[in-house]
Formats: structure tokens, C-alpha cells, sequence
């Protein structure tokens, strides 16, 4: 049984698992590569604040860190935040991904009062459109931005 808690110290080495994974990483924004297991710790101790972003680590049964699933850029005036999912080599292909994404994105709706939540990926990302199709999204543009990304959006 898979569940969604707050980050703990304990996660930081295998979340700098996935961060070092070059696969995992080469389409995101970010240069995760460069990450130290200290940024790792200090993103962490960050986290239990869940302001302006919650972060939240999808756990397996037996606790054991799996990824992160977020909600950035929290607005409460506009009702809104923008959803992103990292998880270890070792989840993908299990359900995890899925998982997470239906948890945070119930939370984020039910329990935050949320009314859209969106998200971008590189199109050259084809697991993320992959796994994104097979969730039922598809993008709102349909060709990639300015930035060469494509957006998705869901509403309560």
C-alpha cells in the first residue's frame, strides 16, 4: 500500500538517486545533476513548511521513499499551483507515478480548495507524454511554446 507523507532526513539519499540519474533528469528545467545529498537535506528540512509549495514523498508499503510529487507556485488568491512528479528508476513501471499524481492532485483540490492545477513538459520528453496520455491528459497547446514546452491543465 503506497502513501504520501511529508519528506523526512532518512529520504535524502535516495532522492538523490533519481537527481543523479541521467535518464530521469535530461528533459527537466532544472540541472539536478549538480545536486549534493546537502542541497538534498536542505530542500527537505525546507519542504516542512509546504509554503509557497508542498512536497510530498510517495512511500511503498514499507515506508521506503519512492519520489517526490509537488505543488509549486501555490496562489490562494487565484486558486491554482503548478503540479510536478520526480521518482526513482526503481518506481517507474509500477504504478507509482499514477499513484501520486491522483494523491497530490486530490489533495491539492479537496483539501487546498484549488480550482486549476497545471504543469509543462519538454516534448522530447516521450516517457512524460507517454505517461501523461495513458493518465488521460493531453496538452492545452498543441504545439510546444515559446519555450518549447507543452502545458496541461486540470480543474476541480
Amino acid at each position: 500500500m503506497m502513501q504520501l507523507r511529508r519528506l523526512q532526513p532518512q529520504d535524502a539519499p535516495l532522492m538523490l538517486e533519481w537527481m543523479h540519474d541521467a535518464d530521469a533528469v535530461q528533459h527537466m528545467r532544472a540541472n539536478f545533476a549538480a545536486m549534493t545529498l546537502a542541497d538534498c537535506e536542505r530542500f527537505i528540512a525546507a519542504a516542512q513548511k509546504d509554503t509557497p509549495a508542498l512536497h510530498r514523498a510517495i512511500a511503498d508499503e514499507n515506508g521506503t521513499y519512492q519520489g517526490t510529487v509537488s505543488l509549486k507556485n501555490i496562489d490562494p488568491a487565484k486558486g491554482e499551483a503548478e503540479f510536478a512528479i520526480a521518482v526513482r528508476r526503481c518506481a517507474m513501471g509500477r504504478g507509482v507515478s499514477a499513484w501520486g499524481m491522483r494523491e497530490i492532485l486530490h489533495l491539492g483540490f479537496a483539501e487546498l480548495g484549488l480550482r486549476r492545477i497545471y504543469w509543462c513538459v519538454d516534448p522530447v520528453n516521450a516517457r512524460a507524454c507517454r505517461f501523461y496520455a495513458k493518465q488521460g491528459y493531453t496538452p492545452i497547446t498543441p504545439e510546444p511554446d515559446a519555450e518549447n514546452l507543452l502545458w496541461f491543465e486540470v480543474f476541480a
